[in-house]
């Protein structure tokens, strides 16, 4: 974009009155684009607090009432909030393991809790089950041994 253009006046006195003004404005500019950078930056600290907030929230009322609560964290804020493993148990064998939510298809506005009836237990899948894992927990890393689900 071409800088705007100022008609420089004609007497001596405006010349040093506009030449002031402008250099005002351009230091103006570069003090409000680093207050709005560090304004950015506590915004997205604050945020990021309030997501795993949210997922340790989430995971209190999931070991005291140990069913998936709704409404859960999104997948992207259990990402941002330092929570990026779902702990889960297969609802027939039993068997533990952890899943990258990082990894997973889903858009990242997918609620954590409408993941219960999506994720399958491999290993029953190999015996011609497909029963639902059960949500157990959001963690910030992997609990279990890389297993099958």
């Amino acid at each position: 974009m071409a800088p705007k253009h100022h008609p420089t006046p004609l007497s001596g006195g405006d010349r040093k009155a506009l030449t002031k003004e402008l250099g005002k404005a351009r230091a103006m500019t570069g003090i409000l684009a680093a207050q709005s950078a560090e304004m950015r930056a506590k915004g997205a600290a604050l945020i990021q607090q309030a997501d795993r907030m949210l997922c340790e929230s989430w995971n209190e009322r999931m070991w005291s009432d140990g069913e998936p609560i709704d409404p859960s964290p999104t997948i992207d804020q259990a990402i941002n909030g330092g929570f990026p493993w779902l702990e889960i148990q297969c609802a027939r064998c039993k068997t533990p393991n952890d899943v990258d939510l990082a990894a997973l298809k889903h858009p990242p506005t997918t609620f954590v809790h409408d993941l219960a009836s999506r994720l399958r237990c491999r290993k029953c899948a190999k015996a011609g089950r497909r029963p639902s894992a059960t949500l157990l927990q959001l963690g910030w890393q992997p609990r279990h041994p890389r297993g099958e689900v």
